[in-house]
């Protein structure tokens, strides 16, 4: 065996090693989060219970926050409001309504592990794909905390929480931080940007093509992302957009998904004599695709489209691995009219979709409006 040859079984045996670790460390991560919960699950129904029976009031539990922290210094996290945050965690997670919400889109015969991919079929609803995979997750029985708790941290509970009206809405936002391993900030803003409605809402943004080679795209584009991080101008050039995407790409990815690896801005391709750029270019781990991101400062045209597909077209003939999948193209724009869009995704058969992008996030108050809105006509369907 020549040395070249022994440096890399010893580099690849180095790198099982350091797999082990970190599935150990993983492994630890999981079971601390788990008594965190379990933890506040109990405090929380303890104080619950006194609360309820009238026995204790709001003084006895500053009188309990006050004795934890003089006569266990060393025990931290149990102010009067974290203690109160614990009794809604219990008390909300604990109804007959939240388990039933549970059971409601968590018990199909899509059972999959907590780490699999979120599955798609033709025959459920575009909200019951995203709540499937954790079916194993939904055993709980009285006084026992359900297990599709412990799929994210007790801070991004208590966020969900206050700040989540729907049972539907607060089981979506439990899977989606699992599965983008959401941190407490970004949680927050996954919720301030509409996520749930961004990801949930009409897909006629998207076209056949993209629907049918990659059936989990509902649950995995958004047809909305938010860019208030940079700043824009009402009137503003895709030049200074297309610079301050590249400039805040942090931010950017996560309003697009984890799973985004950008590329490159301005891609070069060259066709026959000439050259054409698309405007941002990235890899998307999880589909295995080149994603394509054309912007735009003005309303949806049905030309862009033409644009965009003949871009993708370039991408898989020339860039495009044996292994990847075909190319996916997103128009990013400030407005699109959808019915035109619609009209212009009916038969394109190129996998595209159309998004919008808002210059600010859109108030607390109003938000809420339209998601109470959602929720009415979602739990008043046939």
């Amino acid at each position: 065996m020549k040395d070249n040859d022994i440096a890399i079984s010893t580099e690849q045996q180095f790198g099982e090693i350091i797999d082990i670790i970190l599935q150990h460390k993983s492994n630890a991560s999981r079971a601390v989060n788990e008594e965190l919960l379990l933890t506040a699950w109990h405090v929380g129904g303890y104080v619950s219970a006194k609360l309820k029976s009238k026995e204790w009031g709001s003084k006895v539990v500053s009188q309990l926050s006050e004795h934890i922290r003089s006569q266990r210094p060393d025990i931290k996290g149990y102010s009067k409001r974290s203690i109160y945050n614990m009794v809604m965690f219990y008390d909300e997670y604990s109804s007959e309504t939240f388990i039933a919400t549970i059971r409601k889109y968590l018990t199909t015969e899509f059972v999959q592990m907590p780490s699999a991919q979120i599955a798609a079929s033709n025959n459920i609803s575009e909200t019951s794909v995203i709540l499937q995979p954790m079916v194993t997750h939904t055993q709980s029985t009285s006084g026992q905390m359900p297990r599709i708790l412990e799929l994210t941290t007790l801070s991004n509970h208590i966020e969900i929480l206050c700040r989540c009206k729907s049972n539907e809405e607060r089981i979506f936002y439990i899977l989606y931080a699992n599965k983008e391993h959401l941190s407490y900030k970004e949680m927050q803003r996954c919720i301030s940007n509409q996520t749930y409605t961004a990801l949930l809402g009409s897909k006629d943004n998207m076209s056949k093509g993209l629907l049918e080679r990659y059936p989990n795209a509902p649950v995995m584009f958004k047809d909305t992302l938010f860019v208030d991080f940079l700043n824009l101008p009402k009137k503003h050039s895709e030049t200074k957009l297309r610079n301050g995407l590249v400039e805040h790409m942090k931010q950017f990815i996560l309003e697009l998904g984890k799973d985004f690896i950008f590329m490159d801005q301005e891609y070069r391709l060259n066709i026959g004599t000439s050259t054409f750029k698309a405007d941002l270019l990235f890899f998307h781990r999880g589909l295995q695709a080149l994603v394509a991101v054309e912007l735009k400062k003005t309303k949806f045209h049905p030309r862009d489209l033409g644009q965009l597909e003949f871009y993708l077209e370039a991408l898989d003939r020339d860039v495009k691995r044996s292994n990847e999948n075909p190319s996916i193209g997103i128009i990013l724009c400030p407005e699109a009219d959808r019915v035109v869009v619609e009209y212009a995704m009916s038969r394109s058969m190129s996998p595209t979709m159309i998004a919008e992008y808002k210059r600010i996030l859109i108030p607390q108050e109003r938000m809420q409006q339209q998601l109470n809105e959602f929720c009415n006509l979602f739990l008043n369907k046939d």
